[in-house]
């Protein structure tokens, strides 16, 4: 049986603290530092709901017109990157992973299918994700499944299909192993 962390919100000191590893003792899960991290709060996190019943997360990122994405992307036309909405995405689904009671690292394992309608801009001051749970395993590894949409200004602009992260509890990197063992 999946054990579940109770806590259904997280705020943004929270969420800074789940990239720093030290959110609590039974929460195992990492999510990215700054500038990558691409979430500011959870509003709603459970097993159950969304429009598979499986699960569902509502989560919140302010947009500064500072962000340094902005600076970069591009010259005089500045955008956030769709690609970090879309990691903004599985930085949530796998942070559901480790709420689930999962333990590991997560990795991005895919997209069935990804469309952007809009845009991100300087402007703006808040992108809202919602991602609806498909599937949830966790033998041999967990792993999760969810289709999300992401919305700006209340406007759903990207839409992603059969997102998947899993979570393993076995990476060398930093471990001083072969990395040649990694099982992913």
């Amino acid at each position: 049986m999946t054990k579940f962390n109770l806590r259904t919100s997280f705020n943004k000191d929270d969420i800074k603290a789940a990239g720093e590893g030290t959110l609590s003792k039974n929460f195992a899960g990492k999510l990215p530092l700054q500038p990558m991290l691409m979430i500011d709060r959870i509003l709603n996190i459970s097993k159950d709901g969304g429009k598979f019943g499986k699960g569902e997360i509502l989560a919140e990122l302010d947009i500064d017109p500072n962000n340094w994405f902005f600076k970069c992307h591009f010259k005089n036309d500045p955008v956030m990157p769709g690609c970090l909405g879309l990691d903004g995405l599985w930085q949530l689904l796998g942070f559901f992973l480790s709420w689930a009671g999962g333990e590991g690292r997560g990795r991005a394992l895919g997209c069935g299918k990804v469309k952007f309608k809009g845009q991100v801009r300087p402007y703006h001051k808040l992108v809202s994700y919602q991602l609806d749970i498909k599937k949830l395993i966790t033998r041999p590894v967990y792993m999760a499944w969810a289709d999300a949409v992401l919305k700006v200004e209340e406007k759903v602009i990207y839409f992603a299909e059969n997102l998947q992260v899993g979570l393993f509890p076995k990476l060398v990197w930093d471990s001083g192993d072969d990395p040649a063992l990694d099982p992913f």
